[in-house]
């Protein structure tokens, strides 16, 4: 079983720290959070981030207990976690108040 690292206990991300992840790896949680066994739908290169928990268009993407961004599509549990279905909000001159 691979494991992946949860910063906090409200993160809906893990980070795969010790080794890639090939889609149909069993995937465990290891941190914060140690609750959760999933199966990866997709590979996860090494420091990459894998969706823990369904994460609808639109919801907020949560690592470090902080949103990193908003999902741009349905993610699902398992999911490899990256800027194909993730937009930041950080550092978006766009998005700050007037």
């Amino acid at each position: 079983m691979k494991t992946v690292f949860v910063v906090y206990a409200d993160d809906n991300v893990g980070t795969a720290v010790l080794e890639p992840i090939s889609a149909g790896d069993s995937v465990a949680s290891n941190g914060e959070r140690s609750d959760i066994q999933l199966t990866a739908r997709a590979d996860i290169a090494y420091g990459h981030k894998i969706a823990l928990l369904d994460i609808a268009a639109g919801a907020t993407v949560l690592k470090y207990g902080l949103s990193i961004g908003s999902a741009t599509r349905d993610i699902r549990a398992g999911d490899h976690v990256h800027t194909h279905n993730v937009e930041s909000n950080r550092g978006r001159g766009d998005l700050a108040e007037s």
